[in-house]
């Protein structure tokens, strides 16, 4: 029960700081995630919405990754596409409904932070090992299958939908390119301090997986 209790509130915390991050990015202007740009692109290039391209392909992924994980599919992730909707709703309509910055020094310090807060709360929430997002159960089901670390397997993935956002016109910008080569570092290392973390709280010492 203990280690129930902290997975859930590492699941919570992970939420909120990686909408944050997204938030961030979104008021820096000065790029969208990989993915983000490829659900832009699919919606202008064939249209249907944005969210519906985002249920859409998350429904794919969720088969996908059944299939590379040899698991039964995770239903429960349509939770975290939601929470994490709801939360970028918060930080958007009612922390920050009007901020905005004009410099170009105050919207690259937002694209870091932006990073920074995406890569640390992915790292928090799969620590609970329930309702992980699609795109980063695939980030973990290529880890499972190939032994890569989780930094080569989020930045390997980020970079093919990246190329595949550009080809079919998806906004690409310099803060994609960032996000693609840079979040997987700041995953791993997130990922194994709040491991240690959540051991200690649970344990009183550090257990940590192989990631």
């Amino acid at each position: 029960m203990k280690e129930l209790t902290y997975s859930i509130i590492f699941y919570i915390t992970g939420m909120l700081m990686l909408s944050f991050g997204v938030t961030m990015l979104i008021k820096s202007e000065l790029g969208v995630g990989a993915w983000d740009a490829l659900f832009y692109g699919l919606y202008d290039l064939i249209g249907l919405t944005v969210g519906s391209w985002i249920l859409i392909v998350g429904i794919a992924l969720m088969i996908i990754n059944s299939f590379l994980l040899k698991r039964r599919i995770d239903y429960a992730a349509v939770i975290t596409i939601f929470l994490i909707g709801v939360f970028i709703d918060f930080w958007i309509l009612i922390v920050f409904p009007e901020f905005a910055v004009t410099t170009l020094a105050m919207r690259s310090l937002l694209l870091v932070i932006g990073v920074i807060f995406m890569g640390a709360g992915i790292g928090a929430y799969l620590q609970f090992d329930f309702a992980k997002n699609p795109i980063d159960n695939l980030m973990m089901a290529v880890h499972y299958r190939t032994g890569w670390s989780l930094a080569v397997s989020k930045s390997s993935l980020e970079v093919l939908i990246m190329m595949i956002a550009f080809i079919i016109g998806g906004p690409i910008g310099i803060g994609t390119f960032i996000i693609a080569l840079g979040i997987g570092v700041f995953v791993q290392f997130f990922f194994k301090r709040f491991e240690k973390l959540k051991a200690w709280f649970v344990h009183g010492k550090t257990t940590p997986q192989k990631a």
